[in-house]
């Protein structure tokens, strides 16, 4: 009888990843300082609608998988939350979509962020999806949403040098 190795190695990584990873600091910048100013510079070329919507929402919850992170409702619970270190972000929380600009959020769902389990998607999902997939994501945000969503500098000056704000928590 041949024993397989496999479900120990399983068992072990499950057990080395820490049940209630905490979400990096809300206001931690996901793109990196040498492509900052190109990533703030991009901006949706889709009209806002309520069909894109829907397109980014069968994306969110099919070919881009996002949901089995972020959760079905964007709350960052998704079925694989538990397993990640740092948790998934809350698209729901007020602060994700004040301090950063669309096109941060298009570099980190095309690049990933590194230091995270976000990888990237441009082998999946083509720049117009992506945008779909925001306009989607933005939704979740109800009113500190698509009205809130940063249009200018982004976190910029407002960062700390401990890479907070010191006082905003998680809602």
């Amino acid at each position: 009888m041949k024993t397989s190795i496999f479900p120990l190695i399983v068992a072990v990584v499950f057990l080395a990843i820490p049940a209630g990873a905490a979400e990096r600091h809300i206001m931690q910048q996901l793109v990196p300082a040498d492509k900052l100013a190109e990533a703030r510079a991009l901006t949706s070329p889709l009209p806002t609608s309520s069909e894109i919507v829907e397109q980014g929402k069968a994306l969110y919850n099919g070919k881009g998988a996002c949901f089995n992170c972020h959760g079905k409702d964007g709350d960052g619970n998704g079925p694989l939350a538990a397993q990640l270190n740092p948790s998934p972000r809350n698209f729901q929380h007020h602060g994700f979509w004040r301090y950063r600009t669309e096109g941060e959020v298009f570099w980190v769902i095309k690049n990933g962020s590194a230091g995270t389990g976000m990888v990237g998607f441009s082998g999946q999902l083509t720049d117009t999806e992506i945008w779909s997939v925001i306009q989607y994501i933005r939704t979740f945000g109800g009113e500190h949403g698509p009205g809130m969503m940063g249009h200018g500098e982004g976190m910029g000056p407002m960062m700390g040098s401990g890479g907070g704000m010191g006082g905003m928590d998680r809602r």
